[in-house]
Parts: structure tokens; sequence; C-alpha cells
């Protein structure tokens, strides 16, 4: 069983120079993609269980789900609840064998959110896994706006917090179907010289792969939280068999075709990040 925290696969990763992609799942196909992509590249995953996904399967389903995977590889696996909204969620998903939490209170007033994350983090602790938090506000792609991580702001959450690992808005969005300029280096280095907890980008989608491969390398960014460009994999490998074999009308079947494409796609991800080879 390799069933794995949070704070085990990224101090390593901070260490090492390359970084951990946290992989937005929406079901059993996805996830077992994910974990054989890891096995082949011999990398450590975090498997991302979201508000949509945990409104899709229930909690304690997804939570045997990642167990049962890591259970059978022989790499790093982390089950991750992504976007945790409440104490009681936080610990309903450690209750169903989670090893990690992250508790979004990025929308909160500043001591808010510490104050919330810091029970979830104290909680996580207590049961042995990990915490993420969010400082600043990481918008959506034609949704709501961003607001920057203010680095003051962000040095006090994480000393206040102990939170293993700190997502942060440095012009990164979620649900991106495109890659954007960047991200905003400057914003990010001022954040790195107050702080030293790993740092987590959402929405890595929309950060252009050579710049994720630089910034994983290079700086204090240990996870890049990848969700949109696998959608649009599996997207792509569904319609493309439906218009090959338009007589098909087996869920097994159909979903199945999809998952040499998503592992093909989270290999890829893995090398870019350096993480091949790392397990």
């Amino acid at each position: 069983m390799t069933l794995a925290t949070l704070t085990q696969v990224l101090q390593p990763a901070l260490t090492g120079g390359y970084a951990v992609p946290g992989l937005v799942c929406l079901g059993w196909e996805d996830m077992r993609a994910f974990v054989a992509a890891a096995e082949a590249e011999r990398a450590p995953i975090i498997l991302q269980a979201g508000p949509g996904c945990r409104a899709h399967t229930p909690l304690p389903i997804l939570g045997r789900m990642f167990r049962h995977l890591a259970e059978g590889a022989s790499v790093p696996v982390v089950a991750h609840l992504d976007h945790g909204t409440s104490l009681d969620e936080c610990r309903a998903a450690l209750d169903a064998g989670f090893t990690s939490l992250m508790f979004d209170g990025s929308r909160l007033p500043l001591q808010e959110n510490i104050d919330l994350t810091a029970a979830v983090a104290e909680l996580a602790h207590a049961a042995g896994a990990s915490c993420e938090g969010e400082i600043g506000f990481v918008g959506y792609a034609g949704g709501a706006a961003s607001a920057g991580t203010d680095p003051a702001e962000a040095a006090r959450f994480a000393s206040e917090t102990r939170v293993d690992a700190m997502a942060v808005s440095v012009g990164n969005l979620h649900l991106q179907t495109e890659t954007r300029a960047g991200l905003d280096l400057a914003r990010l280095h001022a954040i790195e010289s107050v702080t030293t907890v790993p740092l987590v980008i959402h929405g890595g989608s929309g950060v252009p792969p050579t710049q994720r491969a630089k910034l994983a390398a290079t700086s204090r960014i240990a996870k890049f939280n990848i969700g949109t460009e696998l959608r649009q994999t599996f997207g792509a490998a569904l319609r493309d068999t439906l218009a090959s074999h338009p007589d098909a009308f087996d869920r097994i079947e159909l979903l199945k075709a999809t998952e040499a494409p998503m592992t093909a796609a989270v290999r890829h991800i893995l090398r870019n990040l350096g993480a091949s080879g790392r397990a």
C-alpha cells in the first residue's frame, strides 16, 4: 500500500526541484488512468475529489476508490479533498479515508480564513493527514475575478494556520481551456521571499507548459492542479470513439476507450513537471 499524505510527496518535490500534479478526478476511468500513468512514469501523484466530483459520487465511495487504487500501486498516491467547504466536510473526508484536506476559505475575510483553515489543519494533523489552504482568491475563466495574493497576508496565513501547502493567486485561473500569457512572477517571488511552505497553483491547465516546467524546477511551487486539459482529453477521446463506432452503446466500452489517451496525457504532464522517476 502506497497511500501517502500531501507532505510526503511535496517536501521531496520542493527539495528535489520538481512538482507533483494534483489531478482532478471525475470518475473511475479518470482515476485508473491517472494511477496507470504514475506507475508507468514511476512518479508520485495526487488524486483530487473536488466539489463537482463529490456532487456526482458520495464522499465515502470516493475515499474507497482512491484507497483501493493506492493499495494496488507501487508509487505514492495521495487521496486529496479539493476545495473543502466546512470543518464538517473535512472531518467526513478523514472518516472516508482521505489523507489530505484542502480547505477553501479564500472568499472569507482574512481572519476568518485563518481561523477556519487553522482548525482544519489541526484536525488533519491529529489524524496523520495533511492540509492545504488558499490565500488570495483564484478566480474562474468567464466567472468570478481573481484577487491576487498579498505577500504579507500570505506570510501571516502560513505562520498562523500551519498548513502543509498554500495555494496562491498569481495570475492563475480555474477552468481555462487555453493557455494564457503565464503567471505573475513578481508577485510569486514576493510570496516566496516571506514564506517557506510549498506553494500550489490551482488552474494549472492555463499555465504554459514551458513555464510549468521551469517553475517546477526553480520555484517553491511543488503542486500544480490539472483538470481542464484532462477533461478536454477525455471529451476528445469520447467523441472520437463515438464517431468511429456509431453503433456502439455500451457504457463500459465507451468509457474504457478514454483511458489510454488520458494515461498518455498524464504521463506527459508528469515528465513536464520533472516528477518522472521520483518514486
